[in-house]
């Protein structure tokens, strides 16, 4: 039996906030999920995108302004989003910010609808 698995007691001090920046790193990635854990410096912001495929964004640590498929929402410590594929989403740091993000992929042999 394979007994592979990952795990991370705290994801938020998986990450350094830059000063003035952005920074990502993929904690994990197979054929079902890509896990990526952002840190944003207070006043950065992703502008308007979408993902190709499913998306979980879950903020670990401080306080953003979200607009997700047009609608701005708050986000802080506990907030989860779950978004459809081709959603446009966006956010702004209002303060150092640290999310993790999950892009779900499709089991193979199935598409997006």
């Amino acid at each position: 039996m394979d007994n592979a698995y990952t795990y991370i007691a705290d994801l938020a001090k998986e990450v350094t906030v830059p000063q003035d920046g952005i920074l990502s790193r993929i904690l994990y990635k197979d054929a079902q999920m890509n896990v990526t854990l952002f840190g944003f410096d207070a006043g950065q912001e992703l502008s308007e995108h979408t993902a190709a495929s499913p998306a979980v964004i879950q903020i670990l640590q401080g306080e953003a302004r979200l607009v997700i498929a047009g609608e701005e929402r708050e986000g802080r410590a506990g907030t989860w989003i779950h978004m459809p594929a081709r959603t446009p989403h966006s956010l702004a740091a209002q303060t150092p910010v640290v999310m993790l993000l999950l892009l779900l992929k499709s089991p193979s042999g199935s598409r997006d609808q």
